[in-house]
């Protein structure tokens, strides 16, 4: 298994930190979810704040919500930070996690307006962004799945996560988020790309 790396261990303890506060302080899931630009309840710095919370009144998964996605952040987030640095790293994970709130806001401003009460919370946009970084990077690194106990190449795994995402979860208008983090991925690390089109 990756060793932890700096940068992944303090987001993952910053999720925990907040999930453990949102299960005695419920009402704080309001302040830090994203809310619909219509709503009432919307604010401008949920963008920022939406991506470390999983738990409260509005979580779909709980315990198991949080636990996958720091499962994964830990697994191929310490890949990427040590090969490009905290800085870079924390970047790429900003912009996809804020990239895929900014894509939810749009998809459920044009095709769910009645939803807008109905608030986004959980790092599953900046999760599938790392995923399709880690897919580009090392398309043919093997990664050993927990369910089902299995090796798949990261170039596949990214697409089917992708893919997955709609058909498990269902046609709500959060999980288009996920699109939404794999999208800002692949435009940032299309900008980022070297001569030749090389990573590294």
């Amino acid at each position: 298994m990756q060793r932890m790396s700096p940068l992944v261990r303090n987001i993952i303890m910053i999720n925990i930190v907040v999930y453990i506060i949102q299960q005695f302080k419920p009402e704080v899931t309001y302040l830090i979810s994203l809310f619909g630009i219509g709503s009432e309840y919307f604010k401008p710095f949920q963008l920022f704040t939406y991506m470390f919370a999983h738990g409260g009144m509005f979580a779909h998964g709980g315990f198991f919500h949080i636990f996958f996605n720091m499962l994964i952040l830990g697994q191929i987030g310490p890949v990427l930070e040590n090969f490009w640095d905290q800085k870079k790293f924390l970047i790429f994970y900003l912009v996809t996690g804020i990239g895929a709130g900014v894509f939810h806001l749009l998809i459920q401003h044009y095709f769910f307006p009645g939803e807008v009460n109905i608030p986004m919370l959980g790092a599953s946009g900046a999760i599938y962004g790392i995923l399709m970084a880690y897919g580009m990077m090392f398309p043919n690194m093997e990664l050993a799945l927990m369910f089902p106990p299995i090796s798949i190449k990261a170039k596949y795994l990214v697409w089917i996560m992708g893919g997955l995402t709609f058909l498990i979860s269902g046609a709500g208008v959060a999980h288009f988020a996920h699109l939404g983090g794999i999208i800002f991925a692949f435009i940032l690390m299309r900008i980022w790309r070297g001569p030749g089109g090389s990573y590294f």
